[in-house]
């Protein structure tokens, strides 16, 4: 049976205002991102779902308990949802950051990843991990993930094949609570919406 899952990255927080890598670095919402929650759970309440999922970051949890109200569902975390760790990025913006590391990454952001952090190809593996967990526990259900920028990237280069290293380039931006629909049966993944704002989406 296929489960739909929809992917979506947390409300605006004040560091990615700022550009800055917010990792695993507990930040909240902005007004901003509060906003985009009420929106998600607008979106949610006229949807089909049958559970909400959530890292277990402040941002993400504060973004899916709107939705999971309007849903009559608790917010269920796993802590595989969590966004990679930057290492010597956290909390700092690029033009913080040595600009050899910063050539580095943007050369190929696996191979160059900043020091001291997460490697992208485990916290992909870890995230899907969660995920197939996730879809095996809802079997032909509809769920809410919501996660993180980076990982969710990585997350579906890992699950369409894509080579990790190419993250940054096949999915340049997540839009703070736009959804991306993953439909998964077995070991098997499709994507079928890819940063899309919750008012636009069929339920």
């Amino acid at each position: 049976m296929t489960t739909t899952l929809y992917l979506v990255r947390h409300g605006q927080t004040v560091w990615h205002a700022e550009n800055r890598y917010a990792g695993i670095s507990d930040i909240g919402l902005t007004a901003t991102g509060r906003e985009q929650a009420r929106r998600l759970a607008d979106w949610a309440s006229g949807t089909p779902i049958e559970a909400v999922w959530s890292s277990p970051l402040s941002r993400t949890r504060a973004t899916a308990a709107p939705a999971a109200g309007a849903l009559g569902l608790p917010v269920t975390v796993d802590g595989d949802l969590i966004e990679l760790d930057f290492g010597s990025a956290e909390g700092r913006t690029l033009g913080e950051l040595p600009p050899a590391e910063v050539e580095a990454f943007r050369a190929d952001p696996v191979a160059g990843a900043f020091p001291c952090g997460e490697h992208p190809v485990k916290a992909a593996e870890r995230g899907v991990g969660a995920l197939r967990r996730i879809a095996h526990r809802h079997e032909g259900k509809r769920v809410l993930v919501v996660t993180h920028n980076t990982l969710l990237r990585l997350m579906l280069c890992e699950l369409l094949g894509i080579p990790h290293s190419r993250y940054r380039t096949v999915f340049p931006q997540v839009v703070n609570c736009a959804l991306t629909e993953v439909r998964m049966s077995g070991d098997t993944a499709a994507l079928i919406a890819y940063n899309v704002p919750p008012a636009a989406t069929p339920g």
